[in-house]
């Protein structure tokens, strides 16, 4: 999550800030398994919690490369229910902040759909993300985020697992057993949503990009689910 390690300002207590996360899914085996990463203890927001890579939307996502856009199931979805207007462009930055946030965190790349794709921002393709999950940070934490949560699967973003690297951002960057983290010190809506994950998958393996999206929101002083 790019800058989140500096202090706390009253930029981030009012109104949340656009975010993204992405889950990644590995099904080679049996077990399927899900990547996560320890935030480093500087953090303001969420430190030394596991969670799914991920941070805020940065203007320059606008203007990311893609050779493959979102489903138009998806975009709709990430359409609906917003409190202030969103373009296609402003959906489809979502989608490129999630995968630019998960190249910083972990080094893994999406596919990117071209013969070579060398460059720090290459290309990537877009069209096999999901979106299954958004949540609002509920008010008196010292960051807030409106954060859209993507999921694709290593398979199909020709991702190696074995690949992936700590960063200053995420450290122990594990595969875990999606069916075995209640050990994990994790966010609560981080469990909550991979638990989402879980019944979405024991309904479809492979989910389809129509399905509705539980959004939570915090109402007097709890976590709200909506359906999308």
């Amino acid at each position: 999550m790019t800058g989140s390690q500096k202090q706390p300002s009253t930029a981030y207590a009012g109104s949340p800030r656009d975010a993204a996360a992405l889950i990644l899914i590995d099904r080679s085996a049996d077990k399927k398994r899900v990547l996560l990463g320890r935030r480093a203890s500087g953090h303001a927001f969420m430190p030394d919690l596991y969670v799914f890579p991920g941070g805020r939307r940065d203007p320059r996502d606008h203007s990311l490369p893609f050779t493959g856009d979102l489903h138009p199931l998806v975009t709709e979805k990430l359409l609906a229910a917003r409190r202030r207007p969103m373009t296609a462009t402003g959906a489809r930055a979502l989608a490129l902040a999630a995968i630019r946030e998960l190249r910083e965190e972990t080094g893994l790349r999406i596919r990117s759909g071209l013969q070579h794709a060398d460059a720090a921002e290459a290309a990537t393709d877009l069209s096999a993300l999901r979106y299954v999950a958004r949540a609002i940070t509920p008010p008196g934490h010292p960051r807030r985020y409106d954060t859209r949560f993507f999921l694709t699967f290593t398979d199909e973003a020709d991702i190696n697992p074995s690949h992936i690297r700590d960063s200053q951002e995420l450290l122990d960057l594990q595969w875990l057993d999606m069916s075995d983290i209640s050990c994990l010190n994790m966010p609560d809506i981080t469990r909550i949503i991979l638990g989402d994950v879980i019944d979405l998958m024991k309904a479809d393996p492979s989910p389809g990009f129509g399905s509705a999206v539980p959004f939570y929101v915090s109402r007097r002083g709890r976590f709200v689910r909506h359906m999308l």
